[in-house]
């Protein structure tokens, strides 16, 4: 059995400012996660095929001085499978709890990210953005311009966890960065400009209008 460490793991900060031009987010990547392929409807055959899929496309958008902030279900085994993940990312790594992390949350893997929270709220630019693994409904925090999640596996391709009745409760400022949403693929801070941007201006959800 591996070793565990107690860790403590803050639950919140908001006195972290990032620059727009390499800032990138995503989540529920689920690597290693056999089960996600079939609930999800994702379009490929096995774990191996799925990984591979994923790390390419992040390599692809985030350069190597990339900070990137993982809204959570970030990867599913032990150590061994979560560093020979990390290992082949690019980017500085910032890690949100999702609800199937907590099992590694006390594991020394946590130290390979830059930080580890249940949630934060950044400044990027000109905007304060919360990042939480689940979309917010209601919220006692300080003032946010954005609120970023991942966790329902929006997609086209199949019924997400949150119905449609809940999602339409979302504001249009709210966002799923999860990678079912995003062509399997981390997200800018300027794509998000443009989305959230449609958001607003048109009242519609950007997936279900961008194809």
């Amino acid at each position: 059995m591996e070793p565990v460490k107690r860790h403590y793991i803050p639950s919140y900060r908001s006195d972290i400012s990032f620059s727009p031009d390499k800032v990138f987010f995503t989540s529920d990547t689920h690597f290693c996660h056999a089960n996600v392929i079939e609930y999800s409807l994702r379009p490929f055959n096995d774990i191996d095929e799925m990984n591979e899929a994923l790390i390419r496309n992040w390599n692809a958008v985030v350069p190597r001085d990339g900070i990137v902030f993982h809204l959570g279900d970030f990867c599913f085994g032990k150590n061994k499978e979560w560093n020979g993940i990390l290992d082949r990312l690019h980017g500085t790594i910032h890690l949100i709890l999702g609800n199937h992390d907590l099992r590694m949350a006390q594991h020394d893997i946590m130290a390979r990210f830059a930080s580890v929270l249940l949630e934060s709220r950044i400044h990027v630019g000109t905007r304060w953005i919360w990042l939480h693994h689940f979309p917010m409904l209601c919220y006692a925090h300080e003032r946010w311009d954005w609120q970023l999640f991942g966790h329902i596996h929006t997609n086209p391709r199949n019924n997400n966890i949150m119905s449609l009745e809940r999602m339409g409760m979302l504001m249009p400022n709210q966002y799923d960065v999860g990678v079912d949403n995003n062509n399997f693929t981390p997200v800018s801070f300027r794509q998000l400009e443009e989305i959230i941007q449609y958001q607003v201006e048109t009242g519609k959800r950007w997936v279900a209008e961008r194809d």
